[in-house]
């Protein structure tokens, strides 16, 4: 452990300019804290250091995986092991890695039937049998009131998921860090191992709230996130965000970052379904949730209903439409908004906090991460409108008054973003509900009035009604 003290003087010696033009001193973190750190990383992002001497290499993979856990938790990426990322460290939390980035595990793993088995084979001292099995019972509620789930209690013979309560070494690699830290962990879907729940019997376990110790409820339900085949997400206010926080289960609701994802593995309950409204694309007031272009496609959103009209020189043809089910399987909610990338092929579909990437329609979407992969800040829950302008390599993004502009080369949002919309769109004020790009013109929908800018005169080139896209002629 003694090459430890050479790098952390290393790390801290080759950001001195940056240390000396801030105001703020900047405190050293002590060898403990190294050593945590390194451990942390190592747990939950993957760091791999070798057995070499070699100081600066180590500098280089711990910074950038500092930088890495930064940018997960939103945090300045500074690389450095400052007082508020150590203090995210410290924090009690699930010992599942963070690394992959995406709300769904690669490959989509999933239970093939949505009748799930499980045994609780080891229970905690600090509870009666009753009260685990009940709270546990709760956290699984959470999961089948949003998705068709069952689940069924066996106490014998093979099950699903396996949950028991374990300290230190306990068979499977992890070993439990004793009392706080890593409060539990749990394996994707799977043979096995797989899809079970281990606790960490060295905390001290309990019930409803105002008692010293972890909430069981509240663990138990991010953990069986995992056993059904979510990874963690990025929305501090998602179930599946790794830091452990106390919930109310007689009060809790699962949050739509939840919601989408575990409805994206196993659908819809079919009793939550409402009732598909069409409505009338020729009354005055219509408006559009998204547009956007895949192929020879305008295709365009509304409550869960598409339209789409193909481009063939100056010919358009008759509409086709239908239920979004039918024509994007994949995607459990209603568009919000929607952009595509031509040379890609591809077009990028926003359903509250997370995206969707479609190449075909009627093939099932592959579901690809949050909208924080993006670099949009936290407060931030979905999108209203996007465009992406192919010249510039751009993608304007719109969310009530404002705009951002994100370069799709470099992945980043441009310097002096978010912007008033008015200032750059003449004509425009207020929420966008729609945009999509056509042979050099941006076409923004705003209420029942589409507009067609210039985007390199930033002007106004014409207005006319949503509906004339889809074929209403206006009112005389």
């Amino acid at each position: 452990m003694s090459w430890l003290w050479p790098w952390i003087l290393l790390c801290w010696t080759v950001n001195t300019d940056s240390v000396r033009t801030s105001s703020v001193t900047l405190e050293s973190p002590s060898l403990e804290d190294i050593q945590h750190a390194q451990e942390y990383l190592q747990q939950f992002y993957r760091l791999k250091l070798s057995g070499s001497r070699r100081i600066k290499r180590h500098a280089d993979l711990m910074k950038e995986k500092i930088r890495e856990m930064q940018h997960f938790f939103g945090l300045k990426e500074s690389g450095l092991l400052d007082q508020e990322t150590l203090a995210v460290i410290k924090e009690e939390r699930c010992g599942v890695p963070d690394v992959e980035n995406f709300s769904l595990y690669l490959g989509r793993p999933k239970w093939k039937s949505n009748t799930i088995t499980y045994r609780i084979a080891r229970y905690t001292p600090d509870l009666s049998h009753e009260a685990v099995e009940k709270s546990l019972r709760m956290a699984l509620k959470v999961w089948s009131d949003a998705a068709p789930l069952r689940f069924v209690q066996v106490n014998h013979g093979k099950v699903d998921i396996t949950l028991s309560f374990n300290s230190k070494a306990h068979g499977d690699f992890f070993p439990f860090d004793g009392p706080g830290g890593v409060l539990a962990h749990a394996f994707e879907p799977g043979d096995n191992i797989g899809g079970d729940v281990h606790f960490d019997d060295d905390e001290k376990w309990t019930v409803g709230s105002g008692r010293p110790g972890y909430n069981l409820f509240s663990v138990a339900a991010h953990e069986l996130g995992h056993s059904l085949g979510l990874a963690h997400s990025r929305d501090p206010t998602a179930l599946m965000y790794p830091k452990y926080k106390f919930i109310n289960a007689a009060t809790f609701k699962l949050p739509r970052d939840d919601t989408l994802g575990i409805q994206a593995l196993y659908g819809k309950k079919t009793r939550q379904q409402k009732p598909l409204v069409i409505l009338n694309k020729c009354d005055p007031n219509f408006s559009l949730d998204a547009v956007t272009v895949l192929g020879k496609e305008i295709i365009f959103f509304k409550n869960s209903y598409m339209w789409m009209r193909t481009i063939w020189k100056t010919y358009w043809n008759r509409l086709k439409e239908g239920p979004q089910s039918v024509f994007l399987p994949g995607i459990p909610s209603h568009v919000d908004a929607a952009y595509d990338i031509p040379s890609k092929g591809v077009v990028y579909i926003f359903t509250g906090p997370k995206y969707w990437v479609v190449q075909k329609l009627g093939a099932k979407s592959f579901h690809y991460g949050s909208i924080y992969e993006y670099g949009f800040p936290e407060t931030l829950k979905h999108i209203d409108a996007a465009v992406h302008i192919s010249e510039y390599g751009k993608t304007y993004f719109f969310t009530g008054d404002y705009y951002f502009s994100f370069n799709e080369k470099s992945g980043v949002i441009d310097p002096g973003f978010p912007r008033k919309i008015h200032m750059d769109w003449p004509g425009i004020v207020g929420k966008v509900d729609a945009a999509f790009e056509l042979t050099g013109s941006i076409h923004l929908f705003c209420k029942s009035k589409a507009f067609i800018f210039n985007h390199e005169k930033r002007r106004l080139l014409h207005t006319m009604n949503t509906n004339s896209w889809l074929g209403c002629r206006a009112e005389k």
